[in-house]
């Protein structure tokens, strides 16, 4: 039996959890919620290929991982469970590790290959066509045609084309947490979606506290991933550096330059890694036209949300 199929959910405290019973659980785990509020929240954790790498058992590890992240994800909530602070128990929650995935249609390759791919499935229509007599041309010169266009599309995985479906080469081990909104009491929302911080409310005439702390989870995240498994993690892999690109870029970009050589050279070989297209310049060169020749190849790579290198809600 494949690795893969023998995986199954489990949570804080139990392994090997039926689907049904996952499904039951979070179903019936809504008191008082509205039909216009989320009864669930996801959670993966994506490790990279770098992160990967220094996994000894990519399934136990990361189980391992996934039960000490959950604790900092409740520590995480500014919220107090009858006179207490949230902790993991109160967590209704189950994750399940993948081992592979797929090319979606919002992927960048797959986007940028779409007119390739439209030209592949019109070609192919057209043989149909000519097969039935409803075309005229021939079927070998339209199947070359065909070659001709896969090998052209830009974004290319072993010699074919990247397109919708096709799976994902090299290391694609993750995790699927699937959060109730409620807690294991059914009493307490806990949203990890709250536009409050850290505050205070009253409600019915008690001060109530509020807010998630996704600063912190995502920098709990890294942290305890880095200790648990000896991780050395790099300047452009932190998520602190991230925030640094999005509010002080030429700050971002000065710390790399400062690095030991081969530092920023790895730093931008893990920046190409993540699909952020990047020269090192050959030669030393000012602030100024560093800012202008990289700056401007990493803010145009950087198109989605800050999150840690390993974790998205």
């Amino acid at each position: 039996m494949e690795e893969a199929a023998q995986e199954t959910f489990f949570n804080q405290e139990a392994d090997a959890i039926a689907a049904e019973k996952v499904i039951q659980e979070i179903d019936t785990n809504t008191a008082k919620l509205k039909k216009t509020e989320a009864r669930f929240y996801s959670l993966t954790i994506n490790p990279s290929q770098r992160e990967q790498a220094i996994l000894q058992n990519p399934s136990t590890d990361l189980k391992a991982y996934t039960r000490e992240l959950m604790k900092e994800y409740a520590k995480s909530f500014h919220r107090e469970i009858d006179g207490r602070p949230v902790n993991a128990k109160d967590l209704k929650y189950f994750a399940k590790i993948e081992h592979s995935r797929t090319y979606k249609g919002t992927d960048k390759a797959v986007r940028e290959n779409q007119s390739y791919i439209a030209k592949v499935a019109k070609l192919e229509n057209d043989i149909r066509k000519i097969e039935r007599g409803e075309l005229a041309g021939s079927v070998k010169a339209t199947q070359r045609e065909i070659e001709r266009t896969r090998k052209a599309a830009p974004h290319q995985q072993n010699g074919r084309m990247v397109e919708t479906g096709m799976p994902k080469a090299g290391a694609q081990t993750h995790v699927h947490v699937i959060m109730s909104r409620k807690d294991q009491s059914n009493r307490y929302s806990l949203s990890p979606g709250s536009k409050y911080k850290a505050s205070e409310v009253e409600f019915n005439g008690k001060k109530v506290k509020r807010g998630f702390d996704r600063d912190r989870f995502f920098q709990k995240a890294e942290q305890q991933f880095d200790k648990q498994f000896g991780y050395k993690r790099h300047y452009v892999e932190q998520y602190q550096a991230r925030k640094t690109l999005l509010k002080n870029p030429d700050a971002y970009v000065k710390k790399l330059w400062q690095m030991a050589p081969s530092q920023r050279k790895l730093g931008f070989q893990i920046l190409r890694e993540a699909g952020i297209k990047t020269s090192v310049p050959t030669v030393p060169v000012n602030q100024a036209q560093l800012a202008a020749k990289v700056l401007k190849q990493i803010k145009k790579g950087v198109s989605r949300a800050i999150r840690s290198g390993s974790i998205e809600i």
